[in-house]
């Protein structure tokens, strides 16, 4: 099966790519050549948003699968459809778990929870591009396959202040120093780890009964925020020092700070219980199953930051803010 993953080297499509490879997936990378390639697989070098540039670089080459990691707007997969249709058995778009109706009418999570979250441009951005590509899967037989992922991580620190690609959190917690968490920290969330999201996802690759499918796929633990920090800090042999500060009150501090806005991932997401029914996803891939709990993945995750130097960023701007968050939110 020849298979193009535009991207291919990320958080999660990192651990998909070695997937796929195992499974002996003729597996061809589309990327700007800026990290070093996967052993196995065949790179193509190409700027997407150039779209002569990838026109010249596919030449007339057709695909089993087309799965694109990174586009975030409807431009993006309009062009998509320009480059394959035709050209291509099944094109997965990487859509996300926060186009969900937050919040939700009912406690857990399916396919058919309605998808609407206007608070958020990335997610707006992310259902209309489902909307384009559900379109010309219904007027055109583009063969479309919709994936959800949902807070997937395995090279990234996945918490929502001073985490992903930082290290200070975990520096704050080593030296005892406060972290924060939003709200009460009692709202229930969902992790999942890169590799067991591979698993499921792999199953639909090249699978046809997906085609014209959106689907999530996620790990069946569900944590509440208190618990995704605390095991945090024990991962590290030390305990965590929490103070909650509404998710309002956090927004509007990095907005007056000048901070990266937490508008959309906090009031239109991670302040939601976020719970998932994944029984769609194992009714296609019976194989799937999520095995890696949080408590074993974030351990793996903090040895890979730990491993190189290099990696365990500490950056002075997000300890500042965090320090006069509470600082203020304490008066």
């Amino acid at each position: 099966m020849k298979v193009l993953f535009i991207g291919g080297t990320g958080n999660i499509s990192t651990s998909v790519s070695i997937l796929g490879l195992e499974k002996g997936i003729d597996l061809y990378h589309l990327n700007r050549g800026n990290k070093s390639p996967l052993n196995g697989v065949t790179n193509i070098q190409a700027d997407i948003n150039n779209f002569n540039q990838v026109q010249n670089a596919l030449s007339n080459q057709t695909w089993d699968v087309v799965v694109n990691w990174v586009a975030f707007t409807p431009q993006d997969t309009l062009r998509d459809i320009k480059l394959f249709e035709g050209r291509v058995g099944q094109y997965i778009f990487i859509s996300s778990a926060s186009v969900y109706q937050k919040p939700t009418i009912d406690p857990i999570i399916t396919e058919s929870t309605p998808i609407f979250n206007p608070n958020w441009e990335y997610s707006n951005n992310k259902i209309a591009c489902e909307d384009h590509l559900m379109q010309a899967c219904q007027e055109r037989n583009f063969p479309v396959t919709i994936i959800r992922p949902s807070h997937t991580y395995d090279t990234v620190i996945p918490v929502t202040l001073g985490g992903w690609d930082e290290y200070t959190v975990v520096d704050r917690i080593k030296k005892g120093l406060p972290i924060v968490v939003q709200d009460d920290g009692t709202s229930l969330w969902t992790l999942t780890h890169a590799k067991d999201f591979a698993k499921g996802f792999i199953g639909l690759v090249g699978n046809q009964t997906a085609i014209g499918e959106p689907f999530h796929i996620t790990s069946d633990e569900v944590m509440s925020w208190n618990q995704i920090y605390q095991t945090l800090a024990a991962s590290t042999g030390y305990e965590a020092n929490i103070v909650h500060i509404p998710s309002g009150y956090i927004c509007d501090f990095a907005d007056e700070y000048d901070f990266p806005s937490k508008r959309g991932s906090l009031l239109a997401d991670k302040s939601f219980n976020t719970v998932f029914d994944n029984s769609k996803i194992k009714k296609f891939v019976p194989d799937f199953s999520a095995s890696i709990p949080f408590s074993k993945g974030i351990r793996q995750t903090l040895d890979w930051f730990e491993s190189d130097q290099k990696r365990m960023i500490v950056k002075e701007e997000t300890n500042r803010f965090l320090d006069g968050l509470i600082a203020n939110y304490g008066k």
